[in-house]
């Protein structure tokens, strides 16, 4: 669900629902973190309210976690970079 990648960034893989009540992270789900969104699955918005939605959850700017797998796929994988494993699995509750 997350690993520190070769070049210094955490990737953590997820399972996103667009369209929800309510931007939340649900909590693990299999191998992989779900998380909800409001935004709809269209122009790239429910990508960048994941993004948001980490990057709050860790205390970050939105510009430090980018999509980097599963650009049109509900299942993912975003890169976090300038923090540490521990703080991302802490501040994900994973």
């Amino acid at each position: 669900m997350i690993e520190r990648s070769p070049d210094g960034s955490v990737r953590v893989a997820l399972k996103v629902v667009p369209g929800a009540k309510r931007d939340e992270i649900a909590g693990p789900l299999g191998d992989r973190l779900k998380v909800r969104v409001a935004a709809p699955p269209e122009d790239g918005k429910a990508n960048k309210a994941v993004c948001a939605v980490i990057a709050a959850a860790l205390g970050i700017k939105a510009k430090s976690v980018s999509v980097v797998v599963g650009l049109a796929s509900p299942e993912k994988i975003v890169r976090v970079e300038g923090v540490e494993e521990s703080v991302v699995r802490r501040g994900l509750g994973v």
